[in-house]
């Protein structure tokens, strides 16, 4: 009986993924036209290709700061804010309703929000800097490659910190007031309360945000391409959105579906290695 319950989900998982993904690994290992058309089985050679490209190593230098900042930074002050908004104070539920629009608002809106924010002629942070007296000119927040790339980070950790915040908030109410009272009584101070108890009965809630988050924030190609589409040269892009303007901009198909099968590896290897990681500590726990 159970496994009936479970037959629809493992249909539709079978497939809209399991099928897809198999697609990609095959077209990965075979000729494809410009067109789109899966020819002969060419081996590796569409993997030597995308490796062999100029802006290979550029790419995935940023994909790799791109998401360990984002979801290490995004972690870091999503669980600050889910302990302050886990206190009673007034206007709590006001500020838990705000927090979500970042979260709820679409990715695309989001980061054309911002590129008019930091706009050099007429964006907003200059006119509120230079109304309140703080610069005297304008300031070009957008002189160089690496401080788009930055600005990118920050838009990234700016909507993801919501999901990090709800998840953690989620966790912190499931414990009981009971263990912080009995630690009051026996003295213990609010480091200690913080790394004995409140951290690891959250380790559950923050695994599975932490698991998320990083396949979420490998994926994403709305902020990037909306910002900069990769420019100048691609030193902007990320694996995402370099295979999409790849594939339907350079009509690079082979090289692009390898790079995606690449991502699927790195993104399975990296969720793996944290989850035995955490796994394997509170096993020893």
């Amino acid at each position: 009986m159970p496994y009936l319950w479970l037959l629809p989900s493992i249909v539709l998982i079978a497939v809209f993924v399991v099928y897809p993904i198999i697609i990609v690994f095959r077209m990965s290992f075979s000729e494809i036209t410009k067109s789109g058309i899966v020819g002969d089985f060419i081996g590796f050679r569409n993997y030597t290709d995308a490796v062999a490209l100029p802006a290979f190593g550029v790419v995935m230098k940023n994909t790799f700061w791109w998401v360990i900042s984002v979801v290490g930074l995004s972690t870091l002050l999503g669980i600050i804010i889910a302990l302050v908004l886990n206190e009673e104070f007034r206007g709590r539920k006001l500020v838990r309703a705000v927090l979500i629009f970042p979260w709820a608002t679409s990715l695309v809106i989001q980061a054309s929000v911002w590129n008019y924010i930091i706009k050099y002629e007429y964006g907003n942070l200059n006119n509120v800097l230079l109304n309140l007296g703080i610069i005297r000119q304008a300031i070009n927040f957008r002189s160089s490659y690496q401080i788009e790339f930055i600005w990118e980070c920050a838009v990234g950790i700016f909507v993801t910190i919501p999901f990090v915040t709800f998840c953690v908030l989620s966790g912190l109410q499931s414990i009981d007031d009971s263990l912080y009272e009995a630690a009051r009584v026996d003295g213990a101070s609010f480091r200690y309360s913080l790394f004995h108890i409140t951290l690891p009965l959250v380790k559950p809630s923050l695994t599975v945000s932490t698991v998320l988050n990083i396949i979420y924030v490998f994926n994403s190609f709305p902020i990037i391409y909306t910002m900069t589409k990769g420019a100048p040269a691609n030193k902007t892009d990320t694996m995402i959105t370099y295979l999409y303007m790849l594939s339907f901009y350079d009509r690079k198909k082979g090289p692009a579906t390898a790079l995606s099968v690449i991502g699927f590896v790195i993104l399975c290897i990296c969720a793996g290695i944290y989850m035995m990681t955490v796994m394997r500590k509170e096993e020893t726990l």
